[in-house]
């Protein structure tokens, strides 16, 4: 190889549907923390990385293929979400066309779940790593320098003639402790430009951590390929080392836990709020949980550890819904634990999701009433979306793969619909949940009360209601009646081949 060059790229994609640009001004803007860590792991052994993150500092394809091309690296490493394969590709295309030698290897959810295919369908991708990316990329890469045989690396799609392979293996890895901590220092101006989205955290900067892998619950609507079922965690002693080194190596003064579940330990959750008490490292700190892992007494103790907020996937107000989607949870029981955790001073973020299929005007209406009464004071809704590799997918189109619309599947777009409602439908009931939520005097009082404490929020808000405003009433004065999608394509829905 010419050189130990690596760089990997978090590829620009559509997080946001046509006619709701506005909302980037809220949006969250994190880094992957995925190429953090691949990043990490191969300068350890003599390469030489670097990252391009493409939304967040607003680069297209074309900034992004030419930053690379004067680069001239030997390797080029994507991380693939389905949403944004397509500019992936294009990237791809360009940077080949250029520097012909450069070896592009792609990973991430949608290769976990969709690798073969997409080896098949992109040729501009040279290699493929499934699963978690440390162990396998370094033996790809080893492999690929002393030109040796491919088929002992596991967990790896290639191309060879005609054919496309995949060697057996999904390496893990089983003690985290082992890796080296995220190459936070390779991000352009970290942490000030990579903020969360708004109200999601007190004061920044702000930065990720996923303290442990793997989630061991089976919901429909999820693609858990890429960590699997078993959970595996950091140490609370490393964990704790990392929120140190950020807060004094780069003055990080809030902490988001990105794990699938958080609270899968509570053990190890105490010793991690022990060590900070006992530090007196004055942090605060977000985490998800599900509804059956929390009790009062570890809420206590982790609100006087610096908790600020929990999420908590809630996904819907109707018990019928929920047992479709292979929750465990009942609405009763989220009721319980959003109120403890109110009580307990921590704020509670639900994550509700519209259109699941059996989604119907009575589920609807038992989402609106739920929002309503529960002590939350945020709220995410997404626009049901079956991603390819979740169970739902498979019940639907009963196939793995089809010719999907992928550019759209980022959750911000209704790419499928229920029996007997229409997406213009879906997307009013979306429009009135959150006015419903929103609108209620004691939430427009605490994000009043929020803004006046900590007013780097304002700026972005104000931006944004500009936009909502504007892209209203172009809607009115296009005869949409403030609707803000457009009709989809009827055959978009018709199954694949």
């Amino acid at each position: 190889m010419a050189n130990r060059d690596i760089v990997f790229i978090n590829p620009p994609y559509e997080r946001i549907a046509p006619g709701y640009e506005f909302v980037k001004h809220i949006t969250n803007r994190s880094p992957s923390l995925g190429l953090l860590h691949l990043a990490a792991e191969v300068r350890l052994h003599g390469y030489n990385p670097s990252i391009i993150e493409s939304d967040i500092f607003n680069l297209g394809v074309d900034d992004v293929a030419a930053q690379v091309i004067r680069q001239a690296p030997s390797f080029v490493g994507i991380t693939l979400f389905t949403v944004g394969v397509w500019g992936a590709a294009a990237i791809a295309r360009k940077i080949k066309a250029a520097l012909p030698e450069t070896i592009i290897i792609v990973g991430g959810p949608h290769i976990s779940s969709m690798g073969p295919e997409t080896i098949k369908r992109f040729r501009e991708f040279d290699y493929a790593v499934v699963g978690e990316g440390e162990k396998v990329l370094m033996d790809l890469l080893g492999a690929l320098e002393a030109k040796g045989s491919l088929w002992s690396v596991p967990g790896i799609i290639f191309r060879k003639g005609p054919f496309v392979h995949t060697t057996p293996g999904n390496p893990v890895n089983k003690l985290l402790d082992d890796l080296p901590f995220p190459a936070w220092d390779l991000l352009p101006d970290f942490p000030r430009a990579y903020k969360p989205a708004i109200y999601d955290f007190p004061r920044g900067p702000v930065a990720t951590i996923a303290a442990s892998r793997g989630c061991p619950f089976h919901c429909k609507f999820c693609d858990t390929s890429t960590f699997g079922a078993k959970v595996r965690h950091y140490s609370p002693k490393k964990v704790f080392e990392m929120m140190k080194h950020l807060h004094d190596t780069y003055g990080v003064r809030h902490i988001f836990f990105v794990d699938d579940l958080f609270l899968a330990s509570r053990v190890r959750v105490t010793e991690l709020c022990n060590l900070l008490l006992e530090s007196g490292l004055k942090m605060t700190w977000t985490c998800t949980a599900r509804v059956d892992t929390v009790k009062p007494d570890v809420l206590q103790l982790m609100k006087k550890a610096g908790c600020w907020e929990i999420s908590f996937g809630l996904e819907t107000g109707s018990d019928e819904l929920l047992q479709q989607m292979d929750k465990q949870a009942r609405v009763e029981a989220s009721e319980q634990a959003v109120k403890w955790t109110a009580e307990a001073g921590i704020r509670v973020k639900g994550l509700f999701m519209l259109g699941y299929p059996g989604e119907n005007p009575e589920t609807i209406q038992a989402t609106k009433e739920f929002v309503r009464r529960i002590p939350m004071t945020i709220m995410n809704l997404t626009k049901f979306t079956p991603y390819p590799g979740s169970p739902v997918y498979r019940d639907l189109y009963g196939t793995n793969i089809r010719e999907d619309h992928w550019e759209k599947m980022n959750g911000m777009n209704f790419v499928w619909a229920p029996d007997g409602i229409s997406v213009e439908e879906l997307d009013r009931h979306y429009q009135e949940i959150l006015l419903w939520f929103y609108k209620r005097p004691q939430i427009g009082m605490y994000y009043l009360k929020l803004t006046l404490h900590y007013p780097n929020h304002f700026y972005r808000l104000l931006r944004f209601l500009m936009g909502l405003a504007a892209a209203k009433l172009k809607s009115i004065l296009t005869g949409r009646g403030g609707l803000l999608v457009r009709s989809r394509d009827p055959n978009l829905d018709a199954p694949g081949p």
